[in-house]
Parts: C-alpha cells; sequence; structure tokens
C-alpha cells in the first residue's frame, strides 16, 4: 500500500495516521536505531491491529490503548476524551519479555521483520476475565477469541508508534488500499451517499442483489469491503474469497458506482460492539451508510448451545449509536428466490402462492461441495460456484483429524492402532501423531507443567493443522486433559476438519491396566501433577464421538470411528 500524509479530517474519525517514517534519511537513521534496541515478535492479530493504526483505519486511535482508555473503553465503550470506540485495541506481552526500565521496543513480524519502534510509556496489567465478560459478555471458550486472549500475555503495552514497514503484501496488491485511498476512489465517482458491505464469506446472488439494492435505496455508491485479516476460525480462506469478490466486481457490477477493496482487520467476532467498530472502520474509509445484517461477527453458541448475542443486538447498538459516528445503519433483509419470476425478493414481500428456493449455509457445505456437486446459477454465479468447488474438493477427499483425548491408560493409543488399517483399507493415507512417540521427537526437553503440557498439544495441533489444510488424514492419541487447549487445537486444524474421541474410561479402570505403575507412582507422590490424581482432566462437553472401552473391544470402538467418518462423508461407501 502506498502511503500519504494527506487525510481528510472527518468528525473524530478521519483516517488521522500515526507518525509514518517511510522514506529519506531520517527512516535510515531509526533503521539504524532500531537494530541495537530489543525487540519483541508480534501476532498476526497485532500486526493487523497496527496496520490499521497505521493508516487511520482505527482514527481517532494513532497508538495502540494506554490503561485509561483501555479502562474506559471497556465499561463505557469510549476512550478517555469521551469519544466513542467500542473495543480495546491493545498488544499484549509477557512481561519477562520486556527489559527492565524499557525505553524503546522494535516490533517485529514473525519473519524478524522490523515493522515498528514503539517508545514505551505505559506498561499495566490487564485480567482477561474481567476484559472478556466486559466486552464480549461471556469468559466461555468456546467464543473464538476467549480462547485466545487465555494465551495472550499479562502485560499492555503502549506508546508513540514510529512506521519503519508496512506488512507487505504479495496478493491482491492492487485490491489492497489505505482508507485515504478508498476516500480518493470514492470522491472519483462524485456520489455523496456511500454504503459498506462487510463480509468474510463468499457472495452469492443474494448478497449481490442486496448490495446493489441498499445502494439505489440511499441514492449513492457501494464500498464491497471485504475482510482480510484474521476472521473467524473455520472460514473460507480469503484468497478462495477474494476471487470471487473479483469475479464478481469485474462481470455484475457497475464500476462508475463501486469500488472494491481489501480490509486487513482482525475480527473479534464480538457482535454488537464489534458492529459499531466495523462502521467506524468504514467511517474512517469515507462511507455515510453500512449494512448490518443478523448476529453480525456472531461467533456462534456457547458451551451450552445458546448464542453468544441476539439476532438483532448489533443493528439496535449500531442504530442507537449512528449519529454519533456519521454511519447510517442499513438492515441486511433476508431475501429469497422467487422461481416462477426469476428474480430475489425480501421474506415479508413474497407474494402468496409463490414457489420460493433457498439454500441454506449448511447445504451448501454438506449437500453440494462435499458431494462435489455444482451449485445451481439461481442461486450463485457460475464464476463463484467454480471457484468454490476447486477450493473445495469432495468430503471423502478432505483431510481430517482423528484427535483421541482421555486419561492414561483409558485406551487412547490402542484405538488409534484399530483403526489405522481400517482407514488404510478405504483408501485414506494418514499420519499418526502418538502423544508418547512426540515427546521424544517434536516435544523433547519439554516437561510436564501445565505450561509445557500446553506447548506439547499446541505442538501437535500445528502439525496436525498443516496436514489436514493439504488434505492429509492425522491420528492424535494424546491425554491433552485442558479444555481451553483443545478448542485452541480445534481452530489450528479447522472446526469441520477436527473430530473429537473422548475415550470415556472411568479413572479406576484406567488404574487396574496401568502396566507401568505410574498411578501408584502418582497415588504415593512419587511423581507429581499427574492427571487424574493431582492434576485435573478437563472432558469434553460434546465430543464428536465418546466411547466406552469397558463395554466395547478396541477393534468395536474402532467400528464405530469408521462408521462415523462413513456418515460425514469422509469414508467412501463400498458401492460409491
Amino acid at each position: 500500500m502506498a502511503l500519504t500524509k494527506d487525510s481528510k479530517v472527518i468528525s473524530p474519525y478521519g483516517g488521522k495516521l500515526v507518525n509514518l517514517v517511510t522514506e529519506g534519511e531520517e527512516r535510515e537513521a531509526l533503521k539504524q536505531e532500531a537494530a541495537r534496541l530489543p525487540y519483541i515478535q508480534v501476532s498476526e492479530r497485532v500486526l493487523n491491529d497496527l496496520e490499521l493504526l497505521a493508516t487511520g483505519g482505527f482514527s481517532p486511535l494513532d497508538r495502540f490503548m494506554g490503561q485509561e482508555d483501555y479502562q474506559r473503553v471497556m465499561d463505557e465503550m469510549r476512550l478517555k476524551d469521551g469519544t466513542l470506540f467500542p473495543l480495546p485495541i491493545t498488544l499484549p506481552v509477557n512481561e519477562e519479555d520486556l527489559p527492565e526500565d524499557v525505553e524503546k521496543i522494535v516490533l517485529r513480524d514473525a519473519r524478524n521483520n522490523m515493522i515498528a519502534v514503539m517508545t514505551v510509556e505505559e506498561a499495566y496489567k490487564w485480567d482477561w476475565k474481567e476484559e472478556a465478560q466486559k466486552v464480549l459478555g461471556s469468559t466461555d471458550p468456546r467464543h473464538p477469541l476467549v480462547a485466545e486472549m487465555v494465551r495472550w500475555g499479562d502485560t499492555y503495552i503502549s506508546g508513540e508508534l514510529k512506521i519503519i514497514n508496512m506488512p507487505s503484501y504479495n496478493d491482491f496488491v492492487e485490491l489492497r488500499r489505505t482508507p485515504a485511498e478508498v476516500r480518493a476512489l470514492l470522491e472519483e465517482l462524485g456520489q455523496t451517499n456511500v454504503v459498506a458491505f462487510q463480509t468474510r464469506n463468499p457472495m452469492h446472488r443474494v448478497h449481490e442483489e442486496l448490495t446493489k439494492r441498499a445502494a439505489e435505496e440511499i441514492g449513492g455508491a457501494l464500498l464491497i469491503h471485504p475482510v482480510v485479516g484474521l476472521t473467524k476460525p473455520g472460514d473460507v480462506d480469503h484468497y478462495t474469497r477474494c476471487r470471487v469478490y473479483k469475479a464478481l466486481y469485474d462481470n455484475y457490477y457497475d464500476k462508475e458506482k463501486t469500488v472494491l477493496s481489501l480490509l486487513p482487520l482482525a475480527m473479534r467476532m464480538a457482535g454488537p460492539r464489534e458492529a459499531l467498530l466495523h462502521a467506524i472502520v468504514r467511517r474512517n474509509h469515507g462511507v455515510t451508510h453500512f449494512i448490518v445484517g443478523r448476529d453480525h461477527a456472531g461467533p456462534g453458541v456457547d458451551g451450552e448451545g445458546k448464542p453468544f448475542y441476539g439476532p438483532y443486538d448489533a443493528q439496535e447498538m449500531l442504530s442507537a449509536h449512528q449519529d454519533e459516528i456519521g454511519v447510517q445503519m442499513v438492515p441486511f433483509k433476508w431475501m429469497v428466490y422467487l422461481a416462477d419470476e426469476n428474480r430475489y425478493e425480501e421474506a415479508d414481500k413474497v407474494p402468496e402462492g409463490a414457489v420460493v428456493k433457498t439454500i441454506s449455509g449448511t447445504q451448501v457445505r454438506d449437500d453440494y461441495l462435499a458431494k462435489g456437486r455444482l451449485l445451481p446459477e439461481w442461486f450463485t454465479r457460475k464464476e463463484t460456484a467454480e471457484i468454490l468447488m476447486e477450493a473445495n474438493p469432495p468430503q471423502h477427499r478432505r483431510g481430517f483429524c482423528l484427535w483421541f483425548t482421555g486419561l492414561s491408560g483409558a485406551g487412547k493409543s490402542t484405538i488409534a492402532e484399530s483403526v489405522v488399517p481400517m482407514l488404510l483399507e478405504r483408501g485414506r493415507q494418514l499420519t499418526v501423531l502418538d502423544g508418547d512417540v512426540v515427546r521424544t521427537h517434536l516435544s523433547k526437553g519439554l516437561g510436564f507443567s501445565k505450561e509445557d503440557r500446553d506447548t506439547n498439544i499446541l505442538r501437535i495441533g500445528f502439525v496436525a493443522g498443516e496436514i489436514t489444510r493439504h488434505n492429509g488424514t492425522v491420528i492424535c492419541a494424546a491425554i491433552s486433559p485442558y479444555s481451553r487447549t483443545r478448542n485452541e487445537v480445534k481452530k489450528l486444524i479447522g472446526h469441520d476438519r477436527f473430530i473429537e474421541v473422548f475415550v470415556d474410561t472411568p479413572l479406576e479402570v484406567c488404574e487396574s491396566r496401568d502396566v507401568k505403575g505410574l498411578y501408584a507412582k502418582a497415588r504415593a507422590g512419587e511423581i507429581k501433577g499427574f492427571t487424574g490424581i493431582d492434576d485435573p482432566y478437563e472432558a469434553p462437553r460434546d465430543p464428536e464421538i465418546r466411547l466406552d472401552t469397558v463395554a466395547n473391544s478396541p477393534d468395536e470402538c474402532a467400528s464405530q470411528i469408521v462408521g462415523y467418518l462413513t456418515d460425514r462423508g469422509f469414508l467412501r461407501l463400498d458401492e460409491e
């Protein structure tokens, strides 16, 4: 992205830039200074946030939040000066990683590239439970941000930022624009009103119809503004989605009234509060109206099966603050296809007796893509259907992970050994990552503290995620006692590819099978922190498969797994 310092200030949300040091002697001097300074490597989320801070996407913020801003945003959705801002934008670090009395620190990406220099003006402790409850309304680990934030550092830091290098991209470069660049394009269209459409999913005919109607209703232009930063785990990757957006924009939208641009936003899945943030970000891009759908930025359901947020909470919250932000809320109206008239219509305006067609997201995934069937043209454009087919092979060719969890001695490895030949017989090539074997190689040197156990499980999860991402099959057998860590692994692997197999064997049975005498040593106090004795095992609430090893043999348990995989379509039936 080209960065400039020209930006029009519109209310407090005007796309103001932080101190950009992008050329000349000043930049070279800063680089030389940075080479001598201590540094930390920041996460992908922090990089996304840093980019929007630098380009003015988070204006009026020009830095990660200090403690006063942070506390008031949590409590009141306002910065310390009273400006509306709904979500914390923070930089977490481990206190132990900060040098004592540090004045400046370099922020580097995962590849060690220098991104920015921060003058550390504040370092303050934070509590993930307080932030999760106040900001997200829940501490349930089923919320993807909760599962993530429990692993952040214990300290937030804030201070003036000087940007050395912006994050660089080699994909869809022509669509990656700063707020100032988007505003300039919109001004060229000559429209006073601009409505933005936020999406983290592929667009189908109904989205096309909705966005075109929204632009007509406001008598202005349309900004198609998909998120390409961190989104919800399991979402379609941005490469596939952007191919869809480009195909639609190039072939079916009026270029004199439409702009397509990508947004490097890291989503929080924070529902109504996030809708406000999305509107503020779009205001900084020159937008006057914003489309908000049902359960906007919702993460799904909690551990009890209840939605984290109400279906219209986001619409109501933005409506309540739209005048202050300067962005009017446009509701995403539910639309259906009228087969006899070959058109889409709002559901509450459908003529009596009309033949209506709809396809749900579940049907798209399970009835079409998973079965190798092309989506119908009344539902999606041919270009979109073909792109989605290329990116989504039939279910029996997709990768998956069987994640065995249970107490030591429950039978995880034994059942895994039984299921391996059954899968090989059915044409699945696979990798086995056994907990004991992994500790002699991948996790050599780790102990059995909670931190080391989590590290071991996350390493296994990372490898398993890479295998399944390339449509391989992997079997993991590890105690993995902590539910939050298993949820983190599910994110690494993908919710639709992660199959949790709970080997539900009672503790007393596990002890009776203990040929190594580990339980006896734990009971005698010779082994500390042993799962099930003096360290907890958190059983899965709703695993995909629950195995009873008392009533069933290992082969019978393996057959149960094969039956489940066949029902899910991961294994083909013999007659197919």
